[in-house]
């Protein structure tokens, strides 16, 4: 359960995380993820999560919403039956929060911007 989350910082199950993460569908956090170009979200960003085999992918994209995926993401993810949704973070957090229980889902979280 992502409980709280602003520039800079997200607090998950009481714990604070101060980098960029990813969330697999087994509740693992993957701190410290880096994307190969800064503010854009590639399908090669999210490998590992993709091979976990969530039925749903949430982007939380920053603060203002600034990091972008990239456009062929949805198309891609849609392909293998993976739902994609990219929002900013107070957005991302309440739809992680409310399809985690029911759906394998996964996360990937930009702290910033």
């Amino acid at each position: 359960m992502i409980e709280s989350c602003a520039f800079g910082f997200i607090v998950i199950n009481g714990k604070k995380y101060t980098s960029d993460l990813v969330i697999y569908p087994d509740g693992h956090i993957e701190d410290s993820w880096r994307r190969i170009s800064g503010h854009r979200l590639s399908i090669d960003d999210i490998d590992r999560l993709i091979k976990s085999d969530p039925e749903v992918i949430v982007a939380g994209t920053g603060v203002s919403g600034l990091m972008k995926p990239e456009t062929q993401i949805e198309k891609l993810l849609h392909q293998k039956g993976i739902k994609f949704i990219s929002q900013p973070n107070q957005k991302a957090i309440k739809t992680f929060n409310k399809l985690f229980s029911k759906n394998r889902t996964g996360a990937c979280f930009h702290l910033t911007c």
